[in-house]
């Protein structure tokens, strides 16, 4: 794992959209103009790492979605980066068929079938365009990249593998097969744009087993094909200088599920968790001003503002895992900073009567030590402005942050929270925060009931909460029956929320048995604990039982293929059922400390606690 695997991921992106050719290193020589047609899922894959001003420069003078009205350009050639659908490959034999585009470079996310590919050929042939379509390529790139050590399986239609859809009691066997095969089809791309080929392990008698089960035998088919395996020579070559294998580690998301709902501190998980952020674009309502609507008037509609927050931003990148009270007093130094650099410009050209030139007049005043100093700041200007670009973008980022921490006293539930998941003293009871009408919203009260009742000795057999805010006479929600092996104790619990008439109060009403679910935030998680004591070989009652793959292993059972004697490097943490910030940052605090050692996370699908509560509230639904 030399270059990381957005890295990875968008140099061969690049490769693609240069005719499947290396790009060329000289900017000299003029790109070829061509279109990029994708669908929503090429999409996902390309935004996270590739900006509009790239695409440009690499030619791409249109870019634009499959399945929209589209011209005929019939003099440009057209890149394709669309998943192998049947309905994908429709649209793509129609556009043969209206000869829209000079030349036609297929690429597929995922790999085509055989049948798929003799669809487009007999559509070429009835549409005598056989000579326009030049390339079909599988690309291997159906997963997202957010950073250089984070990734998710899929965006469009991720409720088809949610940790909903994989735990759903009266789900069918062959439903559960086909939401395996998604998830494997996935992983595999990963590794082949990694490529690596992993040992895996996995805990028993849970989704994370199928999933390894069924991708230990996928790379295992593809080593044995040594003709057109993935695997050797070119696709190896980016990873030659690891000397060691990584480890890859499949969890369920059953193994903790106080954590997803935990109410947490850090910047980039604050602003998953309270604002719309996705794809690393964060959208929210500009502030419209404090002036009043005229009487009688609609109130002013609130604009959409949108701001990414990629690798160039390089405050995100220092703070996104710091804790939030420290990302307020950055932002402010940095303003200051500005300013005071922005003071000394004009200072300068007021001591030689420059006010309101211009770079060009200044730049030909002799060179006097003031004009160099001032020559000095006017150059740096551009670099000054996108600073405070940023400055304005994460101002604007913390004080909605701050708005919701404010409002609903985040910092409460988050203090309170952290008792609970590492078993300290409690200062203040559960009804004294529940109870209070200011503190948070009824989903916010939700979340720390879940927690407590989750991290409780003893399962509590009635609390009643203050007036739930949307009366549903007879609403029950969340009758939720689980095992888990992580304390090999069946767990049994049912949540109804019942509210018989307007005013009266939210009863939770639980009966179960349950042994404790350990949890402790500030240490490790539990994916990092377990991660560590498979990363470093410790033996511990937790993961000794977990299986172990070797896919380079042909031939031989489990229990006689020699095993890794050696701490490991690198390693890869994949959460089937869905992950979050949280779990990220723990892994990456996690790895600040043991120099030397590289670990990415990756999930079925990227959910904040909101998202999460509604699909264990459906999970109840009778």
């Amino acid at each position: 794992m030399a270059a990381s695997v957005r890295e990875k991921q968008a140099a061969a992106l690049k490769r693609m959209l240069n005719f499947n050719a290396p790009p060329l290193k000289t900017t000299a020589a003029e790109p070829v103009w061509k279109v990029l047609i994708y669908d929503r899922f090429g999409q996902d894959i390309i935004s996270p790492l590739l900006a509009v001003k790239e695409l440009r420069d690499m030619g791409i003078t249109l870019h634009l979605l499959l399945h929209s009205d589209r011209d005929p350009i019939p003099d440009v050639p057209a890149i394709y980066f669309v998943m192998p659908t049947e309905e994908n490959i429709d649209r793509i034999c129609q556009d043969l068929r209206n000869q829209l585009y000079e030349s036609y470079y297929l690429n597929f996310i995922s790999a085509i079938s055989r049948s798929k590919l003799e669809d487009i050929a007999s559509a070429a042939l009835s549409a005598n365009a056989v000579s326009q379509v030049t390339k079909v390529f599988d690309q291997y790139l159906n997963f997202i990249t957010l950073e250089d050590d984070m990734f998710i399986l899929c965006n469009q239609n991720k409720e088809l593998i949610s940790y909903h859809a994989i735990n759903k009691p009266d789900i069918m066997d062959t439903d559960m097969e086909a939401i395996m095969d998604t998830i494997v089809d996935s992983l595999f791309c990963f590794f082949v744009t990694l490529g690596a080929v992993p040992i895996i392990r996995c805990p028993r008698g849970n989704a994370a087993e199928m999933v390894a089960v069924k991708l230990d035998k996928k790379l295992r088919e593809n080593l044995r094909d040594a003709r057109n395996s993935l695997f050797t020579g070119d696709n190896m070559g980016a990873s030659q200088f690891s000397f060691q294998r990584p480890l890859f580690v499949l969890a369920d998301r059953n193994l903790d599920l106080a954590t997803p709902l935990h109410h947490t501190w850090t910047y980039q998980a604050l602003v998953h968790d309270v604002l719309d952020f996705h794809l690393n674009r964060v959208s929210m309502d500009e502030s419209v001003g404090s002036e009043a609507s005229p009487a009688g008037a609609r109130p002013k509609k609130k604009n959409k503002k949108s701001y990414d927050l990629t690798a160039s931003d390089k405050f995100w990148q220092k703070h996104k895992g710091s804790p939030f009270p420290e990302v307020a007093e950055s932002v402010q130094e940095e303003l200051d900073t500005y300013r005071a650099q922005e003071d000394e410009v004009k200072r300068l050209k007021s001591i030689m009567g420059l006010e309101g030139e211009d770079e060009g007049a200044i730049s030909s005043i002799s060179m006097s030590d003031n004009t160099a100093k001032l020559t000095s700041a006017v150059s740096s200007l551009p670099e000054l402005l996108e600073k405070k670009r940023l400055i304005d973008l994460h101002t604007n980022v913390a004080t909605a942050v701050l708005d919701h921490i404010k409002s609903r006293k985040l910092d409460v539930y988050f203090e309170y929270e952290e008792k609970l998941m590492s078993k300290s003293t409690l200062d203040k009871s559960l009804l004294d925060i529940i109870s209070d009408p200011d503190a948070g919203t009824p989903e916010d009260k939700m979340r720390l009931f879940l927690i407590f009742y989750i991290t409780a000795l003893q399962p509590p057999s009635e609390v009643r909460l203050g007036p739930f805010p949307k009366p549903n006479p007879n609403h029950y929600l969340c009758t939720h029956q689980k095992h888990t092996r992580h304390t090999s104790v069946p767990v049994k619990y049912m949540i109804i929320f019942h509210t018989a008439s307007p005013g009266c109060l939210w009863c939770l009403i639980l009966s179960g048995e349950k042994d404790v679910l350990k949890v402790c935030l500030f240490q490790n998680l539990p994916v990092t604990r377990i991660l560590d004591n498979l990363m470093e070989m410790k033996s511990n009652p937790e993961t000794d039982d977990y299986r172990y793959f070797d896919p380079k292993m042909l031939r031989g059972s489990e229990s006689s293929i020699p095993r890794n004697k050696n701490p490991f490097q690198e390693a890869i943490v994949f959460m089937v059922g869905g992950g979050n910030y949280i779990e990220y940052q723990n892994l990456v605090d996690y790895t600040k400390a043991k120099p030397g050692k590289k670990v990415l996370y990756g999930c079925s699908e990227l959910f904040n606690a909101g998202q999460f509560l509604k699909q264990l509230s459906s999970l109840g639904q009778k």
